[in-house]
């Protein structure tokens, strides 16, 4: 498949979450001799990949394993399902790469450790598991939307008391993605809010207790930085305490 030079440079989120098939990884791969933007941009995608995994991961309970093996038996197998044959793909347009696949190499980085550990590992009733799936399905899609644009931009940060974080912003969407680790607990009374800043206004955009990613939450597309501060339970409408973080969003 032949690309312009143009399009080749929106495939660094592409091939660091290894939904590029083979030509295209090679012709990359080889690209990425000569540009030290498309190298740096894919080695933040791949940071940032892993840092969201690890965010989202939990350890299951001690007695996860032991109440897995009991309830085999009892589980009815399903019949192997036997996939319909899949349709040829339609020729590219004009050099134009879809990049359907980016999703699915997400979910395959992050996703994993996010629904698979609420499925099946967390010992609730089934109606809390189930609104525990949807809602994490429902942010895991934000995600790969976010972190699968062609405008998708990076920028790491690291905050006061330590914390590691990254924001993806797609500008296109108007939608960004904030992830933190390492980020000590707040303690009693307190969590974690971010802002976002308008010319100087911060504006509320969300809340993080511990670490994990989250949406922001207003329109980052007017919006110079992103602030995190240390606030009451349940958050302030205006910063009450000096910003931890104040990291300029990605252009």
């Amino acid at each position: 498949m032949t690309h312009h030079a143009t399009d080749t440079h929106t495939l660094a989120a592409a091939y660091a979450l290894g939904a590029l098939d083979d030509a295209e990884r090679n012709d990359f791969a080889t690209h990425l001799q000569d540009c030290e933007a498309c190298r740096q941009e894919a080695a933040e995608f791949e940071a940032t990949a892993a840092r969201l995994a690890a965010a989202v991961a939990q350890p299951p309970p001690p007695a996860a394993k032991e109440q897995v093996l009991a309830a085999i038996d009892e589980v009815r197998q399903l019949p192997p399902r036997v996939p319909a044959p899949a349709p040829a793909p339609a020729p590219a347009r004009g050099g134009i790469l879809t990049r359907r696949a980016v999703p699915l190499a997400l979910a395959a980085s992050v996703a994993a450790a996010a629904l698979g550990g609420i499925a099946v590992w967390q010992t609730q009733d089934g109606q809390d598991l189930k609104a525990q799936a949807r809602q994490a399905q429902q942010q895991l899609d934000t995600i790969s939307s976010v972190l699968a644009a062609a405008d998708a931009r990076a920028v790491h940060g690291r905050a006061a008391n330590g914390a590691l974080t990254t924001v993806v912003s797609s500008e296109r969407q108007n939608k960004a993605v904030f992830t933190a680790a390492r980020l000590p607990a707040p303690g009693a009374g307190k969590t974690y809010q971010l802002w976002l800043d308008h010319d100087g206004i911060m504006r509320p955009a969300g809340l993080i207790d511990h670490d994990g990613t989250v949406i922001l939450t207003g329109n980052p597309a007017d919006a110079g930085a992103v602030g995190l501060t240390l606030e009451p339970a349940g958050g302030s409408p205006q910063p009450t305490t000096d910003p931890l973080l104040l990291m300029t969003l990605p252009a």
